[in-house]
């Protein structure tokens, strides 16, 4: 029996190893806005990978973003490689000089946020559709602003604790 608390416990340790924290020092002097970049139309170049590192999905993502001074919009159109396409609408709402909560379908309460210089990680639970009707999952989502049009998301996956994969997106702001 202790093994196999110790092999567990070993295995969600392991899930949360490698991870970013807002704590890091940052990498630029540049202060990520998220309203101001994603105001406008952004295109995203992503791919899903399984916790094995296996490419699941492919895909870009037309975001179309609204902000009114207290309410970010995002329309987000999502057109896989093989053919699919999924729409997703978030509304965030700033609660503080950098803090926002958020909402969109799927998503089960309320998604926290948080900007510290280049860096954005939110955190939200959501019911995503797959083939077989709907999977539950938390993600770890993380956005660096690495120029004044570009920003790397990396947004990890889990499910009970274990890491199921990773999303990958390179965002473009469009003039």
């Amino acid at each position: 029996m202790r093994i196999l608390l110790a092999a567990c416990a070993a295995l969600m340790l392991a899930g949360c190893a490698g991870r970013p924290d807002l704590a890091d020092p940052p990498l630029s002097t540049r202060d990520f806005e998220l309203e101001t970049f994603f105001d406008g139309h952004v295109v995203g170049y992503g791919q899903f990978q399984d916790r094995f590192g296996t490419v699941r999905r492919r895909f870009t993502v037309d975001v179309t973003g609204t902000w009114d001074g207290q309410t970010l919009t995002l329309d987000e159109r999502f057109r896989y490689a093989d053919g699919t396409t999924e729409t997703r609408v978030w509304t965030l709402e700033q609660t503080g000089p950098e803090t926002w909560a958020g909402s969109a379908p799927g998503v089960i309460g309320t998604a926290g946020g948080e900007e510290r210089g280049d860096a954005f990680n939110w955190r939200y639970q959501i019911d995503l559709p797959v083939p077989d009707g709907t999977l539950r999952v938390q993600f770890d989502d993380w956005m660096w602003q690495v120029s004044e049009t570009r920003v790397l998301n990396r947004a990890y996956m889990d499910k009970l604790g274990v890491e199921v994969g990773e999303v990958i997106i390179w965002f473009e702001k469009q003039r």
